[in-house]
């Protein structure tokens, strides 16, 4: 046995041994099909159906024995999964085997399939294998190449388990699960309290960007004007908008007098007129509210990657940002940082600060999430750089409608192999703009929520930790002999092993021999 993630017999109570998985559980176990029909429906229990740090697995999908016959793994009710594939081994994808009504069921083959022997009980083996310091051990003896890493079997095979006498396992996995069902019971409650934390946020910023967040506020602020009327949404997008072509002519003017030429004739015709977003189908505003977009209000900036052959464009002092610190949160500092030449070699240019950042590509949730930089930083080209802090636009405003709108921004892309944004599909996206003093005051009243509810749920992450630290400390109590008190009439583990030893010799030996010989006796 090597690297072993148990103690050693010295260690254990005096009735218990240590002994390889092989010895005390059958992998990948034959099953017999005689009699049963191609037709008749099975189990079907693909990796998808089994719940990560070994939450249950869903037994609910039928299929017909014929279909799944070759080409999947097959169990019975009480059998041990343990995914041998990365991620899923190191994410607890397994469990044990429930009740199965119709007998037999079939799974992804990249399943380890354990049955238990009498030396163990299947829930003995099923609690050991869900502990994450296990998955460590085996994730550390994974074979195979980067993406297809697996548990081998011949590793698993001979890794060792602790083993009580079985009267005593039953004794320590009713109070473990007794104690576990507890705990269980409150990280239910956590992760309950966590999603209506995330349903309360995504509230709050839809109520802030339609208006409603700000209702009362807006009629005791008509109230208090009276007849002067302040600027609003229209007008400012229009101030907007001329101080934007302002900044252009004034660059053009610049690049003229640096090349010492003079201004061609009609040179201001040529100025790229932002394009205004088609408001046919948009929802109803408040009234001084007007639909604007991101391309017309703000300079939208795609970054770059200076080359990684190039070691002098790299550790430098300017801060980099990629796409996957873009992550619904406020960016202070970069992991990477390039040098004045890597930036001078690239097309990534310097943000300013209070640029909000959008992630344009990515699998998972990368894509579609926000920060706001506060700090000047470039940027590589899977994330986009609004520079909302060319205008009098609170930075978090532009922040919290992005937010709002995550899930069909991240549907919004294009592409087949891997969707991603582009520049021409985040200037599309729309923009509400409130007047400014409107604007002010929902940013000051959403990051006061904010505060309360990142507070919140910083508590219960801590609460969540302490959980699985406690559960961690369960199962090692469990598994080292600390969890009920020995009986001294329990028969020893080894003497049960040494039996089932003895018993499978004294089997093999009396096997009916094959081949001609065999014919000729019979």
């Amino acid at each position: 046995m090597n690297e072993l993630a148990v103690k050693s017999n010295a260690e254990l109570p005096n009735t218990w041994t240590v002994a390889a998985i092989g010895d005390i559980a059958v992998l990948s176990p034959k099953s017999d099909f005689e009699g049963i029909c191609f037709d008749e429906p099975v189990h079907f229990i693909p990796m998808a159906a089994v719940s990560e740090n070994f939450g249950g697995i869903d037994t609910s999908q039928l299929r017909p024995f014929g279909e799944v016959r070759k080409g999947y793994m097959s169990f019975t009710e009480g059998d041990v999964l343990f995914a041998k594939i990365t991620p899923c081994m190191e994410n607890g994808k397994g469990g044990l085997v429930p009740h199965l009504q119709h007998r037999y069921g079939f799974g992804s083959t990249e399943f380890h399939v354990l049955k238990a022997t009498r030396a163990v009980l299947p829930t003995w083996l099923e609690h050991y294998l869900s502990q994450p310091d296990f998955r460590k051990v085996a994730r550390h003896n994974m074979t195979g190449t980067a993406g297809q890493m697996r548990v081998p079997s011949s590793w698993l095979g001979i890794v060792g388990i602790p083993v009580a006498p079985v009267a005593e396992q039953a004794r320590i996995v009713e109070k473990l699960e007794e104690l576990l069902s507890d705990l269980d019971a409150g990280v239910a409650e956590l992760k309950a309290a966590q999603k209506k934390l995330g349903q309360y946020r995504q509230s709050l910023l839809k109520a802030a960007v339609e208006g409603a967040l700000t209702a009362e506020w807006r009629a005791a602020q008509k109230v208090a004007a009276g007849d002067t009327a302040p600027e609003t949404g229209a007008q400012l997008l229009e101030r907007i908008l001329t101080e934007r072509r302002a900044r252009w002519e004034a660059k053009q003017l610049a690049k003229f007098a640096e090349q010492c030429k003079a201004p061609p004739k009609d040179w201001q015709e040529k100025y790229p007129e932002p394009k205004k977003p088609d408001t046919i189908d948009f929802p109803e505003l408040p009234e001084d509210w007007v639909w604007s977009s991101i391309g017309e209000c703000f300079y939208v900036g795609v970054g770059a990657t200076p080359s990684r052959k190039e070691p002098n464009y790299w550790s430098g002092e300017i801060p980099w940002v990629s796409s996957g610190e873009v992550q619904f949160s406020r960016i202070t500092k970069t992991k990477e940082r390039i040098t004045p030449e890597g930036l001078k070699n690239s097309s990534t240019q310097i943000n300013p600060v209070g640029s909000v950042m959008l992630g344009m590509i990515g699998e998972g949730k990368t894509r579609g999430q926000v920060s706001i930089l506060d700090i000047g930083a470039a940027n590589n080209q899977n994330c986009a750089a609004i520079w909302v802090s060319d205008t009098e636009i609170q930075s978090e405003f532009v922040y919290y409608w992005l937010w709002s709108q995550y899930e069909q921004t991240r549907r919004g892309s294009s592409g087949n192999n891997q969707p991603a944004l582009n520049k021409s599909i985040v200037e599309s996206i729309p923009l509400p703009l409130p007047p400014l003093h409107e604007l002010k005051a929902i940013v000051a009243l959403v990051s006061a929520s904010m505060d309360q509810i990142q507070s919140q749920e910083q508590s219960l992450a801590i609460s969540l930790k302490q959980s699985a630290a406690q559960r961690k400390n369960i199962l090692k109590a469990a598994f080292s002999g600390q969890l009920v008190p020995q009986d001294p009439n329990d028969e020893p583990a080894s003497v049960l092993l040494e039996r089932i030893r003895a018993e499978r010799a004294e089997h093999n030996a009396v096997k009916k021999p094959r081949g001609r010989k065999a014919r000729q006796t019979a």
